[in-house]
């Protein structure tokens, strides 16, 4: 489905019905990263949406400033569009910084959180060089140079030799993905904030999903959530990379499903 939403052409699926799941992708992905989850979702019995966020996917990519609280907005415009007043949302990766804006800004409409290979810090002042020259080649001579980066930190040693298809499918995604997309991505991430000092604020129920063979998010970022949040559920999963619901999706699902039977959901 597509609709203007918040002032933007926003791509999304909506599965299922019962409690509402809205699920946020990473960076440079799309909405198409949560497929295997949606048919285990739906068939225990909840709502599943998958947006894109603005830029990614099939969303429209827009000439503006691009930034988390930009993102979060979009995704609170989207759920009162469904009639949604409050959802477990989980973010993977840049999605998890989108989920920590919403936690600070609209705290109301989160019932529980989930965390999927994500950190609550800002860049250091290296990243930040690094993503702010990636946007420019980015601008400069498109899209494949994010996917030829990436591709590289999204998997697990040998899941590219072990999963060629899955490999091939998600470099893609990246390369067909709107260079201004990227670009604003890239910046939206370069500024964020810190959000470690505000986790102990965040009283509500939360699972933090973290990968044995992640490169992009290390054991020590996961610790520093867990250190944080009051309430929260820690699931290490073993043979798998920064994309770990697609490299392991039984074992992420069941980590999932575990953390939404606890809750007291309706």
């Amino acid at each position: 489905m597509k609709t203007l939403i918040n002032g933007v052409n926003m791509a999304w699926d909506d599965s299922g019905s019962g409690p509402a799941l809205l699920l946020i992708h990473g960076f440079p992905l799309n909405r198409r990263m949560w497929r295997p989850q949606i048919a285990t979702l739906t068939a225990a019995g909840y709502r599943v949406i998958t947006p894109d966020l603005r830029g990614f996917g099939e969303s429209d990519s827009i000439d503006d400033k691009y930034t988390m609280d930009l993102f979060a907005d979009d995704l609170v415009c989207l759920l009162d569009h469904l009639g949604i007043g409050r959802a477990v949302v989980g973010g993977m990766s840049m999605g998890g910084y989108v989920l920590l804006n919403l936690l600070e800004r609209y705290r109301e409409r989160v019932t529980a959180a989930c965390f999927i290979v994500t950190r609550s810090g800002a860049d250091d002042e290296t990243g930040k060089e690094r993503r702010l020259n990636m946007a420019r080649d980015a601008m400069e001579h498109g899209s494949r140079v994010v996917a030829d980066f990436f591709v590289n930190m999204l998997f697990a040693e040998g899941t590219a030799r072990q999963m060629p298809k899955l490999a091939t499918e998600v470099y893609d995604w990246m390369t067909r993905s709107s260079a201004r997309g990227l670009a604003g991505g890239l910046i939206a991430m370069r500024e964020r904030k810190d959000y470690t000092p505000l986790l102990s604020g965040f009283h509500l129920p939360a699972l933090i999903i973290g990968a044995e063979q992640d490169k992009a998010v290390s054991a020590e970022h996961l610790q520093v959530l867990a250190a944080g949040l009051p309430q929260h559920k820690l699931c290490l999963i073993p043979e798998a990379g920064h994309l770990v619901n697609m490299e392991q999706p039984v074992a992420f699902n069941n980590c999932l499903l575990d953390f939404l039977a606890g809750l007291l959901l309706t």
